[in-house]
């Protein structure tokens, strides 16, 4: 629109995902800019309010918000950015998505407070709680409503040779990140408890993303995975089938900083401990979230994670270095 003094309003739409670098993601705001005469009277308005309106309310403080990249950021921001919405609305604080390429970006983010609040796998917790010290606050229900997710083998519905963990001996595995709870540490648990070692296979490797591993195995470049249970079942109608099943991990952490604020911590328990899935108002919000936190929320404390303390320290003691 054209304007005779030549005034611009810009007004934020929408948010886009920018790669900062090779490892690091923002959303930044989508601006929409057009022309317009305003009076020197509103342009005063809308540049000093605080000056004439004490009373009016200060912008609410911005809270950085992370998790794990069980997917490809682009993914991950249209299955997270429902969740910074929902606790915008339901909180005194206005969150932000930080996302990242690779776990270890996450512990670093809470290290330098560059996020204040992260969902974290156990072994990720683990760490960051060992390094610098960390609270978890909630861990996610599954469709069963019990607060546990699983590890999932995979391998080709084309692939008649495999149908059993032990069929896995001389084979080609793809693994999640060496960070990864449910997509190296159990695995590698389970594969160690049922007496096939790395040695033991043709060949393995990590790959950043569930979904990668997932669509490697679909691709033919290895014989098998092993995946989170949401990216199994997702996949499983694209030509993957299940061979075999960990037993339960304890549900991702959400973990704050150990320095953060009590109230931020209360406000977010508050929103999140409100949602009941069987609620047919509350679902229609959570059907919009990642499969791994769709289904409510319960509080949760640090011995919640000891099996993962246990599955660490039985890799250690074969050999294996986790993390």
């Amino acid at each position: 629109m054209s304007s005779d003094d030549g005034g611009i309003i810009c007004v934020s739409t929408n948010f886009y995902v920018k790669q900062l670098d090779k490892n690091e993601t923002c959303l930044l705001p989508l601006v929409m800019c057009f022309r317009r005469k305003i009076t020197g009277f509103i342009i005063a308005f809308l540049i000093i309010p605080p000056l004439f309106f004490p009373g009016l309310a200060e912008p609410a403080e911005t809270v950085y918000f992370s998790a794990i990249t069980l997917y490809h950021p682009i993914v991950m921001y249209q299955k997270y950015q429902p969740l910074m919405d929902y606790l915008t609305k339901n909180t005194p604080y206005r969150f932000e998505l930080k996302l990242s390429q690779n776990y270890r970006d996450i512990i670093n983010f809470l290290k330098s407070n560059k996020v204040q609040v992260a969902l974290l796998g156990g072994v990720t917790y683990l760490e960051a709680k060992k390094e610098f010290g960390v609270i978890p606050i909630l861990k996610p229900l599954g469709a069963d409503g019990k607060p546990f997710y699983r590890c999932v083998f995979i391998t080709s519905n084309a692939n008649k040779e495999i149908n059993s963990l032990s069929d896995l001996k001389g084979k080609s595995v793809a693994f999640a990140s060496k960070l990864s709870t449910s997509g190296n540490l159990a695995p590698l648990y389970r594969l160690y408890t049922a007496g096939i070692r790395l040695q033991d296979l043709a060949r393995y490797a990590n790959f950043r993303y569930h979904d990668s591993v997932a669509r490697e195995v679909l691709r033919g470049n290895f014989d098998a995975g092993a995946v989170i249970d949401s990216v199994a079942n997702r996949f499983k109608d694209r030509g993957l089938k299940i061979i075999a099943v960990s037993g339960p991990i304890p549900g991702l952490p959400i973990v704050m900083r150990a320095d953060a604020s009590p109230k931020l911590m209360k406000a977010i328990k508050k929103a999140l401990l409100a949602l009941d899935y069987n609620n047919p108002e509350h679902r229609k919000i959570m059907e919009q979230w990642d499969e791994e936190f769709r289904y409510g929320f319960a509080e949760a404390k640090d011995l919640d994670y000891e099996p993962v303390r246990k599955m660490i320290h039985y890799l250690n003691k074969k050999g294996l270095k986790i993390p």
